[in-house]
């Protein structure tokens, strides 16, 4: 597998793999991703602003997507706890992390967060590793737990909707 930046050729292939993991949230009962968020409009931003990638097989195939970034997350300014790094220190972030139904369990979650702490640590500048998630994505908890991630607290996006935030220092 390989994690390389998306394209916007990209988009339609990635809005399916979005519309995949829109579809698994609510047969689990989440209301994450249900008010048509992310949208073709924040993906094509993603990728002009270089923060989309896709997770290719070994056949070059898209099976999953995810947004990387160094750039600072304003929903991360404020926490209802606090961040295992200081507020200056800089820090990668990943979001929106989706995969194709057929890779479900496959381990595509488990290889973006090796690819994305490997990007962190080559770049000297960069501590940790920051990422959120909703109350009732468990899956992402129980990940986020077995990789030794922090729960720092509570964080709310723009919508006003609040996420669990963790964090890893690398």
């Amino acid at each position: 597998m390989k994690l390389v930046r998306s394209t916007l050729n990209e988009v339609p292939t990635i809005m399916k793999i979005i519309g995949d993991a829109q579809r698994y949230l609510a047969t689990l009962g989440i209301d994450q991703w249900q008010d048509g968020y992310p949208n073709e409009e924040q993906v094509r931003l993603d990728i002009i602003n270089q923060d989309s990638y896709v997770i290719l097989n070994d056949r070059e195939v898209i099976i999953g997507t995810t947004v990387f970034t160094f750039k600072p997350e304003s929903t991360y300014q404020e926490i209802e706890g606090e961040w295992k790094t200081s507020e200056n220190s800089l820090y990668g972030v990943i979001h929106r992390l989706a995969v194709d139904d057929s890779y479900r369990k496959a381990g595509l979650a488990r290889f973006v967060f090796d690819q994305c702490e490997q990007l962190v640590k080559q770049h000297l500048i960069t501590k940790s590793l920051r990422i959120d998630t909703h109350r009732g994505n468990l899956g992402m908890q129980g990940l986020l737990k077995k990789r030794n991630y922090n729960y720092c607290g509570v964080i709310y996006l723009d919508s006003g909707d609040d996420r669990l935030a963790f964090e890893k220092v690398l």
